[in-house]
């Protein structure tokens, strides 16, 4: 029995010192700009959205770079500033109700409207 225990602890040692795991564990500060005034990674501005049953489809932009997000159904216009909380990223995702495949999308489970 006491053999046993050795590689459990070895185990779990192994996976809470997983280096995903640790970054799991980082926070982004909560000041919305970073340091030079850019944006943190969990925020961007609308530049166009998609409302559908359930889901607003966002495509933001940050620092030059444009991505699209999904989100429960939010009220967005053009130009808002958009924090969210990322929930699971997937590629090439076909959304049947758009009849349009987003290269990358990233689901998330709240968003907030910076003000």
């Amino acid at each position: 029995m006491k053999n046993l225990f050795l590689p459990l602890i070895a185990l779990v040692g192994c996976l809470l010192l997983n280096p995903a795991n640790v970054m799991a564990l980082h926070h982004e500060p909560q000041n919305s700009q970073g340091s030079a005034g850019k944006l943190a990674t969990n925020e961007g501005t609308v530049i166009s959205f998609v409302d559908t049953t359930g889901y607003t489809y966002m495509e933001l932009e940050n620092g030059g770079n444009k991505f699209w997000i999904a989100a429960p159904t939010t009220k967005v216009n053009k130009g808002d500033h958009i924090r969210f909380v990322e929930s699971m990223v997937m590629t090439n995702f076909t959304s049947k109700t758009l009849n349009r495949t987003f290269s990358t999308v990233i689901f998330v489970s709240s968003t907030e409207v910076k003000k």
